[in-house]
C-alpha cells in the first residue's frame, strides 16, 4: 500500500521513542521494509551501494523498532525504535542533527561523539574480508557434507544425513549456555580466550549446520556481518541471557525469516564472547578450519 518513487524507495525518518529526536533519515525499498518489519530491526537501501543494509552492521548501533507510521499520502515513513549503542551516526554521533545552521551560514556543533568512527569503522574493515573468506569456506565444506553422504568418514556428515532441526537446536542450546559460562568464569578447560575460541567454534559449528539443513545460501544470512557486529557491539550479560532465548526461540520456528534472524543472532553471541574475552572473532573459525583441513575436508 505504500507509494515508493520511481526508484522504488521510500524515505524513513527514524525518531527515538523515549526522547522523540530524531535520529537519522534514510531510504528503504521493499525488501528493506520486509525485512526490518519481520526482524524488528531497520534495514535500509544504500544508493550508493545498490544494496540493502541492516543498521548497526558495522558499528553494533543497532535499532530495534517500536511502531511504524505512515503520513497522510503514504510516501514516506516514520519509525520510532530504541537506539542501541549510543549513536545512530555514521559520524559517531548520537543523532544525524549534531549541527545547527548559524545565521551566516556556518555550522555550529552542538552535541558530543560518542565513537571515533575511524576506529570502529576501520577495525570492522580490516576484519570483513578475512572473516567472511573463512566462514564462506567453512559453509561450504557442510554445504558439501550435506549434499555427499559420507557418514561412514564424518560424523558431521552422518548429523546432516540423519537429524531434524529440533535435535541441532537441541545441541545448540547446550553450547550457547557453555559459551556463557566461559564468559562468567563456570565453565573452564584451560584458559579464558582458549576457551573462547573453542566453546565459540561450537557455537558456529550447529548454527551452520542449522542453515545448512534449512537449505539458506550463503548470501541469505550472511554470518561474517552479524559475527563482527557483535563483535563491535556492547552487550551487558543481562541482553545476552536475553538474546540467547530468543535466538532458540526464533530457530524453533520453521519461518525462514525468522530462522535467518535467529541464526543473526547466534553469530552475534559469539562475537560478543570474542570481543569480551578479547580475542578475534577470527579465531572460532578459524579453529574448525584447521581442523577441518586436519580431517582432509578444507
Amino acid at each position: 500500500m505504500l507509494n515508493f518513487d520511481r526508484e522504488g524507495l521510500i524515505p524513513a525518518v527514524i525518531q527515538d521513542d523515549t526522547t522523540n529526536e530524531v535520529l537519522m533519515v534514510a531510504f528503504m525499498n521493499q525488501a528493506a521494509f520486509d525485512r526490518t518489519r519481520a526482524t524488528g530491526s531497520t534495514h535500509f537501501f544504500s544508493r550508493s551501494r545498490n544494496a540493502l543494509w541492516r543498521k548497526g552492521e558495522q558499528s553494533g548501533n543497532t535499532q530495534e523498532v517500536r511502531s511504524i507510521h505512515v503520513n497522510c499520502e503514504e510516501n514516506s515513513l516514520l519509525i520510532r525504535v530504541s537506539q542501541h549503542g549510543g549513536a545512530a551516526c555514521h559520524t559517531g554521533y548520537r543523532s544525524c542533527y549534531y549541527r545547527r545552521l548559524l545565521p551566516d551560514g556556518s555550522y555550529e556543533t552542538i552535541a558530543e561523539r560518542v565513537f571515533d568512527p575511524d576506529e570502529v569503522y576501520g577495525k570492522a574493515a580490516q576484519l570483513a574480508a578475512p572473516l567472511e573468506k573463512a566462514m564462506r569456506q567453512l559453509y561450504g565444506v557442510y554445504i558439501y557434507l550435506r549434499d555427499h553422504d559420507m557418514s561412514e568418514e564424518s560424523n558431521t556428515s552422518r548429523l546432516l544425513q540423519e537429524h531434524s532441526p529440533a535435535y541441532l537446536t537441541t545441541r545448540l542450546a547446550d553450547e550457547l549456555q557453555e559459551l556463557a559460562e566461559v564468559q562468567t568464569g563456570e565453565h573452564a578447560h584451560t584458559d579464558r580466550q582458549s576457551d573462547t575460541t573453542l566453546e565459540g567454534s561450537q557455537v558456529g559449528y550447529w548454527l551452520l549446520l542449522l542453515a545448512s539443513t534449512y537449505k539458506l545460501r550463503y548470501s541469505e544470512f550472511l554470518p561474517h556481518r552479524p559475527l563482527l557486529q557483535g563483535y563491535t557491539e556492547h552487550v551487558s550479560t543481562e541482553q545476552s541471557i536475553e538474546l540467547r532465548q530468543r535466538c532458540l526461540t526464533l530457530l524453533t520456528t520453521y519461518d525462514p525469516l525468522y530462522v535467518i534472524q535467529g541464526l543473526e543472532i547466534g553469530f552475534q553471541l559469539i562475537g560478543w564472547a570474542c570481543a569480551d574475552a578479547h580475542i578475534s572473532p577470527l579465531a572460532p573459525a578459524e579453529f574448525d578450519l584447521e581442523q577441518m583441513k586436519r580431517k582432509g575436508l578444507a
